[in-house]
């Protein structure tokens, strides 16, 4: 049994999905942790952005989420100094 499972992870894990694999982990897990800086302290603002970062990588849908934590982030600072809204992007 154990040799018939080694060989059916050769044959199914590539360097691209073991490489999916460990951004997965290493993205999800610094993500998780900015989440946990959220009610403990430390620098969440800018620990989640870096797990998304990470993840994005590998995910179109952490590279949508980063994109659009990016924009509310600039929307906020804008408004913050006084500036008006900018328009959308044309993508």
């Amino acid at each position: 049994m154990r040799w018939r499972l080694r060989g059916l992870l050769r044959r199914t894990i590539t360097y691209p999905w073991a490489r999916r694999i460990v951004v997965a982990v290493i993205g999800g897990s610094i993500v998780l942790l900015g989440v946990a800086m959220v009610v403990l302290p430390g620098p969440a603002i800018v620990v989640i952005p870096l797990g998304l970062g990470v993840l994005g990588l590998e995910f179109a849908w952490a590279r949508h989420w980063l994109r659009r934590l990016r924009a509310t982030a600039s929307d906020v600072v804008n408004r913050v100094r006084g500036k008006p809204k900018d328009p959308p992007p044309l993508t």
